[in-house]
């Protein structure tokens, strides 16, 4: 486990001999990290087990929800502090009430089944944006099977209307993305191109002038960009399935170097009462670790 600086401001983020706790293992790929600021416990899903588990710092890590087949990934929170939950195995986002009841919430587009949603964030006006690739539909012999419509999209839904709109078509494997705290920029990283690119976004919610932010590639390795997250100064962090687990990216697309948790990792969140923590989750683990700086926080009423 090590800080590998690039550029030295990287270490106005991060201590370069920062300790990194490894709060949860024995998973299989490990992903959908979200931290819930008031009951203070971690969510997250072992996307090949089709279970989903919670960790806090009293009772560490516990089982909460079994394999009912769903096969989650990606966890945000709505605007009235529900679950959602990108599912795989159902080609949907569902959302988990207080109850504990499960029901879903979009899996239809155009009358056609999605893919397999994998990423997903909420806005401040409680859209929904989500990524849907076709990585759920791969079959053990690499071809995919039962895609309804052509294309790996980016969706954007609306609650109060039960609308669902494409706002990007172009991707062959979009994955993790994230929203600047005034939201007027988005970031979608593409993973079979291994690169994140950045667009703006108008008031209508769409998107325009594509460009790419960043190659997730140095020297020899190329990373295959998946989950994201932005730090309150405009920093992103990619994780990139590769052993130099974070890629730490400063807001001109500057490399700063990376944080390895001493396993490739899938995806992280931002967590703690100060949002100073970050939450990696890895292949068989779950990390965390201080940082100097804080993340973007998640809202739950």
């Amino acid at each position: 486990m090590a800080v590998t600086v690039l550029d030295k401001r990287l270490l106005d983020l991060v201590d370069e001999i920062v300790q990194v706790d490894k709060i949860a293992t024995g998973y299989v790929f490990t992903e959908g990290p979200l931290w819930h600021p008031k009951e203070r416990y971690l969510t997250f899903s072992d996307v090949r087990t089709r279970k989903m588990h919670r960790w806090n710092e009293k009772d560490g890590a516990s089982l909460f929800r079994d394999d009912d087949g769903s096969g989650p990934n990606g966890n945000t929170y709505d605007r009235n502090g529900m679950l959602i939950t990108c599912e795989h195995n159902n080609r949907r986002l569902s959302r988990t009430r207080p109850d504990g009841s499960v029901e879903s919430v979009v899996d239809r587009y155009q009358g056609h089944r999605l893919n397999s949603p994998n990423d997903v964030i909420c806005t401040r006006n409680g859209d929904l944006i989500f990524t849907d690739p076709t990585y759920g539909l791969r079959q053990p012999d690499g071809s995919i099977v039962g895609q309804e419509y052509a294309f790996p999209g980016v969706f954007r839904y609306t609650p109060s209307t039960g609308g669902l709109r494409t706002i990007a078509e172009d991707f062959e494997a979009p994955n993790g993305l994230v929203l600047t705290d005034d939201e007027a920029k988005m970031y979608i990283a593409d993973t079979r191109l291994h690169n994140v690119r950045v667009f703006d976004v108008a008031a209508d919610g769409s998107l325009s002038n594509g460009r790419e932010f960043a190659d997730i590639s140095y020297g020899d390795t190329v990373g295959r960009p998946d989950g994201m997250k932005l730090d309150s100064r405009g920093n992103l962090y990619v994780t990139a399935n590769v052993p130099q687990s974070v890629w730490v990216y400063d807001p001109d697309g500057t490399l700063l170097g990376f944080i390895e948790v001493g396993e490739s990792a899938a995806n992280c969140a931002w967590g703690g009462d100060d949002w100073q923590t970050l939450f990696v989750t890895a292949n068989t683990s779950v990390y965390r670790l201080r940082l100097k700086v804080a993340g973007q926080p998640v809202y739950v009423p």
